[in-house]
């Protein structure tokens, strides 16, 4: 190989480590446009930046030798990349670790092209200097196999360096969602300027949420689940049409109500536990005798055979059972007799979907959110609207007030989670840290510790400070049980898992014997190795001595590695 050729591998090689470094620093990337969405891994960064390599060397060359090939190479690439785009459309790309949200024109376009034309005319270069005899295409075939190999090498440094920092290692970037993601990037700029408090940080919890029940019955996505005031029946509703009761304390299925014409999307339980009222996409509200495992009713609007003219998508009891409030599609929120199912009158005001209604413990306050991006508050005595917030930049989905009848909480398209105080009807702070939509809220019986939800991650916050306590793996919807020692959650596979409160106490006391690898883990049996080994990390995170100083830890953390042991060696047999 001449000094020349050794110049030019030396231009590629450097091109391909910065690309490295960039995607390491970036994190995932993805590209949009016309064509639809597709993420950017390590290995096309690297590419990218060893074409941008080849590309310096192509103009030293060219510079060096006045060689006027490499203009027509530009040329040739600049036409090419004008043709692309003109064919293509507009696009974008977004980077969301750094908060990148950059489109992409017609004249960057030919730029890109034209820098494709002279990488081509650097690898011409390269390959005459070096008399290898091969076409650029056998050059990037005998590649790929390094490339390869630096993408997994990436890989492993990124994960170490999440692991070291402490970085959420369930937020992946694994699907584009160019609105969401910049109406994110909008609502962080516009809260860095006019919101009082915005909370970010970690503290770790003395207690770990173990996976331990998996309930499965449902043919379809569960959308909606609700816990009788004994804690002893959960009810759950599904794209499938049917309405489940499970015995919570076993798990076992207890009863199915059908009858629903589509897709169940809210449900609610009258306060004294024996009544149940399910809101559907085929704009019907129906109740349900809990305890005689009976039809009740459908309440009707007028003269109408539906009680919404959309989707319902929320129904809640008041606490003293007197009326039910019910959000739809239609914009409208409508009141009924809690047991009679009479109308009772019509709230007027949201100019699009109601999305959520929440009452407050004492009946006074009714809040609705809806996706027309405002939240307003009415009085449940003059039925009369009280405010409206407007501080969201995308629909609000989900409401709830703690028990206290003190605090609204809001979660929406936006990504955030914002606390209203009710009785100044302020903000009070936003909680940040989800990367989707948040779809679902639970807040637990002592109003201390809120769970929210996404299509793919559960967030456990300490409500009083705003810190993120915990993240776990799952789906919307939330509900904690009426003594707060067991989540529920729902899934897109038609599964419904509880997890359990346990303390440091429980999980070292318990040795294998009695306890199975997936069950310390917190995983279901059957877990994914990506999401087994994302378990044993959060678990390593919070338990190894170096970051946990109290007695049993190190007790704790033998626990946790044999279990994740005894995954591998089971791994290996298959």
């Amino acid at each position: 190989m001449t000094q020349n050729s050794k110049t030019g591998a030396a231009f590629i090689a450097g091109g391909s480590l910065a690309g490295a470094g960039i995607s390491a620093t970036v994190g995932g990337m993805g590209l949009a446009g016309g064509f639809g969405a597709v993420g950017i891994g390590t290995a096309p960064v690297i590419g990218a930046g060893a074409v941008a390599g080849a590309a310096v060397y192509g103009a030293f060359k060219a510079v060096a030798a006045g060689d006027a090939a490499a203009f027509g190479a530009i040329g040739i690439g600049a036409v090419g990349g004008a043709g692309f785009s003109s064919v293509v459309g507009g696009m974008g790309i977004v980077a969301p670790k750094v908060g990148l949200a950059l489109g992409i024109g017609t004249v960057p376009m030919v730029g890109v092209g034209a820098v494709l034309g002279m990488a081509a005319y650097g690898f011409a270069k390269l390959l005459d200097e070096s008399e290898v005899k091969e076409t650029p295409a056998q050059l990037f075939e005998r590649m790929e196999e390094k490339v390869l190999q630096m993408d997994d090498y990436n890989a492993a440094v990124i994960e170490l360096g999440l692991f070291l920092s402490g970085e959420d290692l369930n937020r992946k970037f694994a699907a584009l969602e160019v609105e969401e993601e910049l109406q994110r990037l909008k609502a962080e700029f516009a809260t860095a300027k006019t919101e009082p408090e915005t909370v970010t940080s970690n503290l770790q919890l003395p207690e770990t949420w173990k996976c331990v029940k998996t309930l499965k019955g449902h043919l379809g996505r569960i959308n909606a689940i609700a816990i009788t005031p004994d804690g002893n029946t959960l009810v759950s509703g599904s794209d499938d049409r049917q309405i489940n009761l499970w015995n919570l304390q076993t798990g076992k299925w207890l009863y199915t109500f059908s009858g629903q014409a589509e897709a169940v999307l809210s449900l609610a339980i009258s306060p004294d536990g024996k009544q149940i009222a399910s809101g559907c996409v085929d704009r019907k509200i129906s109740t349900w005798q809990l305890d005689k495992q009976q039809f009740l009713r459908t309440f009707f609007y007028l003269n109408s055979p539906y009680s919404h003219h959309g989707f319902v998508n929320s129904v809640v009891y008041s606490s003293d059972g007197r009326f039910l409030a019910s959000g739809s599609a239609d914009k409208n929120i409508r009141i009924w007799g809690g047991y009679t199912g009479n109308l009772k009158l019509t709230l007027n005001g949201h100019t699009d979907a109601v999305l959520s209604v929440a009452i407050s413990s004492d009946s006074k306050v009714l809040a609705s959110g809806s996706t027309d991006k405002t939240i307003r508050i009415w009085d449940c005595t003059t039925w009369k609207q009280l405010d409206i917030f407007t501080e969201h930049s995308a629909a609000v989905n989900t409401l709830l007030i703690t028990p206290d009848g003190c605090t609204l909480i809001s979660g929406s398209t936006d990504t955030t989670i914002k606390l209203w105080n009710l009785h100044t009807r302020k903000l009070v702070q936003t909680l940040t840290g989800h990367s989707e939509a948040v779809l679902s809220l639970a807040v637990s019986a002592d109003g201390q510790i809120l769970a929210s939800s996404t299509r793919k991650t559960v967030k456990l916050w300490h409500i009083p400070t705003g810190n993120l306590l915990q993240t776990l793996p799952g789906f919307s919807p939330v509900a904690f049980t009426p003594d707060s020692q067991m989540l529920v959650r729902g899934g897109n596979g038609g599964t419904i898992k509880i997890w359990s409160l346990q303390g440091l106490n429980e999980l070292t006391g318990n040795s294998l014997s009695s306890q199975e690898w997936w069950e310390v883990l917190g995983v279901d049996v059957d877990a994914q190795p990506q999401d087994v080994k994302f378990a044993y990390l959060r678990l390593a995170r919070q338990y190894h001595p170096d970051v946990n100083n109290s007695a049993n830890a190190q007790a704790s953390m033998q626990v946790i590695n044999q279990a994740y042991q005894k995954f591998q060696a089971q791994r290996k047999l298959r």
